[in-house]
């Protein structure tokens, strides 16, 4: 009996574990193996070709400015939202919900959006021209305006990001004990000390997860780029489409897929170094 006790917890996880190993492990070798060889052997030619690529350091560049441009104001904003929510009584569950609409919208329909917004015959064109603001339609999404192209794009991931990060914050917000709180206020304690002091060191668990999802997100940005910029503003994930689509070269992007997820793992490892979470405050 003892003997099969101790076999029911990996029997019981057998069919994650499988799932993961068909859908994950082999497809990740298989793509390593793709960027890292060549005509059925180990070789960097791969690598080499996109370091080459005439759109790989503006892609690189594009894709760190957008998650530092992007990251700090969703968390920012999920932050003063989360804390918002926590003080709504009634209604609060309305509130929730329409701030989360966003996440219901695929990103490639969140880029159309926001393209009917700011393309030269959208919204914002004609919202402007009827105030006078403007003389004539204004180009936003050329490569000839890529400051405009690049806010416009942060502002439209900004929009659609967000509410992930929010849901997260909430969901640790909710942890935090009211009496810490209380404690607070009766010694004292402004709101400011209060966040800085109690809530923002007991969510740390979930300000690190929603860090490390959303920056990982931000790095596998295309979608939202490909509806507003095309290939004016190139980005890693979108240079790994052209050269397997376009340019049928599967190595090369192999190799950016390889590069994306580095770059991934690299930036997870500095979050759970950088944000300290006690084992004992972990869900």
């Amino acid at each position: 009996m003892t003997s099969n006790r101790s076999w029911t917890p990996y029997l019981l996880i057998l069919p994650s574990v499988a799932f993961l190993a068909l859908l994950f492990v082999a497809p990740l070798v298989q793509t390593i193996w793709l960027a890292l060889s060549e005509n059925g052997a180990p070789s960097l030619a791969n690598m080499r070709t996109m370091v080459n690529d005439l759109n790989f350091v503006p892609s690189l560049r594009n894709t760190f400015l957008l998650a530092l441009a992007v990251v700090p104001v969703q968390v920012a904003i999920a932050l003063a939202m989360g804390t918002l929510v926590a003080k709504i009584g009634a209604g609060r569950e309305t509130i929730l919900w329409i701030w989360t609409i966003p996440l219901g919208i695929s990103d490639l329909a969140a880029g159309m959006v926001w393209l009917a917004i700011l393309q030269n015959t959208g919204y914002l064109n004609s919202l402007l021209f009827g105030l006078g603001l403007i003389e004539r339609q204004t180009a936003w999404l050329t490569y000839q305006t890529p400051v405009a192209l690049f806010v416009g794009i942060a502002v439209a991931e900004i929009w659609r990001g967000t509410a992930i990060v929010m849901v997260i914050i909430v969901a640790g917000l909710n942890q935090v004990p009211r009496e810490y709180r209380e404690a607070a206020e009766i010694f004292g304690a402004g709101p400011w000390t209060r966040f800085w002091r109690i809530t923002l060191p007991l969510i740390r668990p979930a300000l690190q997860s929603a860090l490390i999802l959303r920056t990982v997100l931000a790095f596998e940005v295309f979608a939202v780029v490909y509806a507003l910029g095309g290939r004016n503003f190139p980005v890693l994930v979108g240079e790994a489409y052209t050269w397997q689509n376009q340019n049928q070269n599967y190595g090369v992007a192999g190799a950016y897929a390889v590069l994306i997820m580095v770059i991934s793992l690299a930036a997870t490892v500095v979050y759970l170094k950088a944000i300290k979470v006690d084992p004992e405050r972990l869900p």
